[in-house]
C-alpha cells in the first residue's frame, strides 16, 4: 500500500478509535479495543498486541492473532530493545535482529511502539508483526504513535 493511502487509513482508524475510547472502560479494555481494531483494519498486521511491564517482567497483554509468548526474556528481543531505548523500533527482517524472540516462525518483520502511563513512564509496548519482510515504515510508526496517544 502506498504511504499516502496508508496514512489515510491510519487517520480513519485513529478517528474510529477516538470515538470508541470515549465509552466507559479501564485501560486494559481500551488496549483490547485498540488491538482488535488495528488487527482487523490493517491488512499487513499478522499479530497485534500489547506486552505490559509487571514488576520488571514483560508479559502478554491484550492481543489479536496467533498465541503469544506469555513472558519475554528480560533485555532480549525487539520489545525490550524498544523499552530500553525508549523509542519505537522498526525491524524489516526479524531473523536478522540479534536476540529476536520467535513466538511464531511465520513473523518476518515487526514494529514496536512504547506505551507510556499518565506520568510518562514506559508501561509496556504495542507490538505488531507481519508475515511480510519490510512491512513497516515511517508511516506505520507515526500512525501507531498517534493512536497510542489515545491511551495516555
Amino acid at each position: 500500500m502506498k504511504s499516502s493511502s496508508l496514512a489515510r487509513r491510519y487517520g480513519r482508524v485513529y478517528e474510529q478509535l477516538q470515538q470508541l475510547l470515549k465509552k466507559p472502560g479501564n485501560r486494559l479494555s481500551r488496549m483490547a479495543t485498540v488491538a482488535a481494531v488495528l488487527h482487523h483494519k490493517m491488512d499487513h498486521f499478522f499479530w497485534t498486541g500489547f506486552y505490559l511491564l509487571d514488576e520488571g517482567k514483560l508479559i502478554a497483554g491484550p492481543y489479536q492473532g496467533p498465541v503469544a509468548c506469555q513472558l519475554l526474556e528480560k533485555d532480549r528481543g525487539v520489545c525490550w530493545a524498544a523499552i530500553n531505548k525508549r523509542e519505537s523500533l522498526i525491524v524489516p527482517d526479524v531473523h536478522a535482529f540479534d536476540g529476536h524472540i520467535a513466538c511464531d516462525s511465520r513473523s518476518r518483520s515487526e514494529i514496536v511502539v512504547p506505551l507510556t502511563d499518565s506520568k510518562g513512564e514506559i508501561a509496556g509496548v504495542l507490538d505488531v508483526d507481519s508475515k511480510e519482510l519490510k512491512a513497516f515504515g515511517e508511516t506505520d510508526r507515526q500512525g501507531l504513535e498517534k493512536i497510542l496517544s489515545l491511551l495516555e
